[in-house]
Parts: C-alpha cells; sequence; structure tokens
C-alpha cells in the first residue's frame, strides 16, 4: 500500500516537519460484542476504513486533513455484564480529548473532527465543555453510520451487528466473520414504554436484556457487494465534509 501522507501513524518525521496540516481527525470507536458473527473490533475496522478513504479523497482534491490513530475503546456502560467489552466513562473521554486538544493547539492545528463510529459515544457535551475551554479551537462531530441512514439498499434497519455492519466488515474484513449459519438474528426487545420508543424520552438500554445474541438488526441479507456501495457512498459524502472542513475559516462560517 505504501506510506499513506494524511495518516500520523504510517507518516514520518521526515514527512512531517514540513507540512502543515489545516484539520485533525480522530476516529473514535469501541470494543464490544457483535452478535456472534463480528468481531469485538468491529467499530474500530469500520472507523479505520471510512476516515482514511475520506480523508484520501479530501487529499486528493487538495486538503491537508491527518488521521490521528484510532481510540479503540468507547463508552460501554450500559454492556457491563457482557464478556470483555470495554467501557470508558465519558469524563475519560473528556480528560483524553484535552489532552489531544491541548497538543493540536499548541502545534497551530485549530480544527478537530472527532470521527465517531459507535453509538454509545455522544460527544456533543464534551465538545461543550471543551470548546470553552479552548475558545480558539473548532471542534465538530460527525457520525459515519448517521450519514445514509436510509441507504435504499439496506433492506432491514437496525443498529448493531445489523445488514449494515456485516455488509461493511463482509466487503473489507471478511477473514473475520463467521460463516452465516453461525450468525444471530438480531432480535432485540424495545421498551414497554412508549415514549422511549419514540424518541422524544431516553433511556440506556440494557444490552443482555434487550438481545440474546448482542446484536440489534436482522444482518441476514448482509453482502459484501453492499459492503461496497455503501462504504464508497459513505467515503464520499465524508470527503466532501472533511474538504470542506479543511478549507473553512473557523472565524467565518456563518452566511
Amino acid at each position: 500500500m505504501g506510506i499513506r501522507p494524511y495518516i500520523l501513524a504510517e507518516t514520518n518525521w521526515l514527512a512531517l516537519k514540513q507540512t502543515q496540516f489545516e484539520l485533525a481527525i480522530l476516529p473514535w470507536a469501541a470494543t464490544e460484542a457483535h452478535n456472534y458473527h463480528l468481531p469485538y473490533g468491529t467499530d474500530i475496522y469500520e472507523a479505520d476504513h471510512l476516515a482514511a478513504e475520506a480523508a484520501k479523497l479530501a487529499w486528493e482534491k487538495g486538503a491537508k486533513p491527518i488521521v490521528l490513530p484510532t481510540i479503540p475503546f468507547g463508552v460501554n456502560t450500559g454492556q457491563s455484564d457482557i464478556y470483555l467489552d470495554i467501557n470508558l466513562n465519558p469524563s475519560t473521554q473528556l480528560a483524553i480529548l484535552a489532552d489531544i486538544i491541548t497538543v493540536l493547539e499548541r502545534q497551530g492545528i485549530h480544527k478537530l473532527l472527532l470521527f465517531n463510529s459507535h453509538g454509545g459515544n455522544n460527544f456533543k457535551a464534551l465538545v461543550r465543555e471543551l470548546g470553552l475551554k479552548f475558545p480558539t479551537m473548532f471542534l465538530c462531530v460527525s457520525n459515519w453510520f448517521k450519514a445514509l441512514e436510509n441507504a435504499d439498499y439496506i433492506v432491514e434497519k437496525g443498529d448493531h451487528a445489523d445488514e449494515r455492519e456485516t455488509s461493511l466488515m463482509l466487503y473489507f474484513r471478511p477473514d473475520l466473520v463467521l460463516d452465516k449459519n453461525q450468525w444471530g438474528d438480531g432480535k432485540a426487545k424495545n421498551f414497554r414504554i412508549q415514549a422511549f420508543s419514540e424518541g422524544w424520552a431516553w433511556a440506556e438500554r440494557r444490552w443482555s436484556e434487550i438481545s440474546e445474541d448482542t446484536g440489534v438488526g436482522d444482518p441476514s441479507n448482509a453482502t459484501a457487494e453492499k459492503g461496497e456501495r455503501l462504504f464508497k457512498d459513505v467515503t464520499l459524502k465524508m470527503s466532501e465534509f472533511i474538504f470542506e472542513l479543511c478549507k473553512a475559516d473557523i472565524k467565518d462560517l456563518y452566511a
């Protein structure tokens, strides 16, 4: 593959000492069970592949993003009894972000995109607090899994180890996906209280009580072909966003 100059983990001091980046991208994932058939690192693989490809497309158009190494652990407080689901509390995320932002600000990179790859990570409150602490920084969050939420080629909607995630993994890491006869059906229970199902009230789901296989959404229609389409469509849309962020004047963001 060769060295990708927009991937921090691959590039080197010889290149970096003569480059000024416009935007830092921090992929943030999770390590958790994904039905029976997908690896615990599914969110990590998605973050790595999607962020890298989106940055590549933006780079080829003339933007200068730099993708930082993916944070592999996320907020998994609702899965505390699922074996080896690793949890980072939001307060820990806040501390990690503050340290990273301190480095970026000191070195003249004043834009940071949190490239979120895990539904349990909710960065809005953290960004509000950090934005007040670091007024010269522009901080923002994206959720790649919402970029094309209504993709017409995904038959069964879900939000964890579902058709969408299984298709992506079949596309870029099929060697880590178990044979189809070992896939769980992803059947999940909903709250009995209607307000939670309608979305205007919220409570954390207890994962072991809602899903036998830890999946939420039937993966049975997943294919590598769908994964390829989804990958290309999401990364194209994300690359356009990254290009705009790179070229934006953070002192002139509103029309």
